[in-house]
C-alpha cells in the first residue's frame, strides 16, 4: 500500500512549502488584528497554524527551522510580536510545535494515514510547545517585578488561547486530508 501523506518528496518542494508556510505565518496573523481587540492574536494563535502544517508538510527539522524564525522575522517586518518576553518564547514554542508534530507524523505514525495519526501528532506537540514557551517566559521574567506565575501560564496557555486551540484541532486536520486527497 503506498503511503498517501502529503509530504512534499524532493528537497526544492520542501524548501518552497516550508518558504510558504514561513511567509503565511508573518501575514496571517495580520488579518486577525482586528480593530478593537488588542489580544485577538492571543486568542486566535493564527501565527501557530502554519507552523504545525510545516512540520506535518516537510518534516521536523523544517517545521522546527520555521518555527523558530517566524516570530523573529515577523517581529522584524510588522513589531508584533514583542520580542521581549512574548516574542521569544513564542520562539521556543513554535520550534517545539513544528519539531514535535513533525517528528511523530514524520516518524512514529508514519505508516498511519488517518485523521487519527494527525490527531496523536498534534496534541503531544501543542502540550510541549505551550510547556516550552511557559519555562522560557518564567526563566525570562524570574527576577523581575511580573513573574509569570502558574495561574498567569494556565490562563494564556489554556483559556484565553482556548478558541486557538479549537481552529487548531478542525483546520489542520481539514488542510492535511484535504491536500492528501489533491495529492492522489
Amino acid at each position: 500500500m503506498q503511503n498517501t501523506k502529503a509530504k512534499p518528496k524532493s528537497a526544492a518542494l520542501r524548501l518552497c512549502t516550508a518558504a510558504m508556510c514561513l511567509a503565511a505565518g508573518i501575514l496571517l496573523p495580520q488579518l486577525f488584528h482586528i480593530p478593537g481587540i488588542s489580544m485577538s492574536g492571543q486568542v486566535f494563535l493564527p501565527m501557530h497554524l502554519p507552523v504545525f502544517l510545516c512540520g506535518l508538510l516537510c518534516g521536523w527539522p523544517w517545521g522546527a527551522a520555521v518555527g523558530s524564525v517566524l516570530p523573529l522575522i515577523s517581529s522584524a517586518i510588522t513589531s508584533m510580536p514583542v520580542m521581549y518576553p512574548a516574542g521569544f518564547s513564542m520562539m521556543g514554542e513554535l520550534c517545539v510545535y513544528g519539531a514535535i508534530c513533525g517528528l511523530l507524523y514524520q516518524k512514529v505514525f508514519s505508516s498511519k494515514n488517518s485523521v487519527l495519526s494527525i490527531y496523536l501528532s498534534l496534541l503531544p506537540a501543542m502540550l510541549a510547545g505551550r510547556l516550552a514557551a511557559g519555562l522560557i517566559k518564567w526563566l525570562l521574567l524570574m527576577g523581575t517585578e511580573n513573574p509569570l506565575t502558574i495561574h498567569a501560564f494556565l490562563t494564556s496557555s489554556f483559556i484565553t488561547a482556548w478558541p486557538g486551540i479549537v481552529i487548531q484541532l478542525i483546520l489542520i486536520p481539514s488542510i492535511m486530508l484535504t491536500l492528501q486527497k489533491f495529492r492522489n
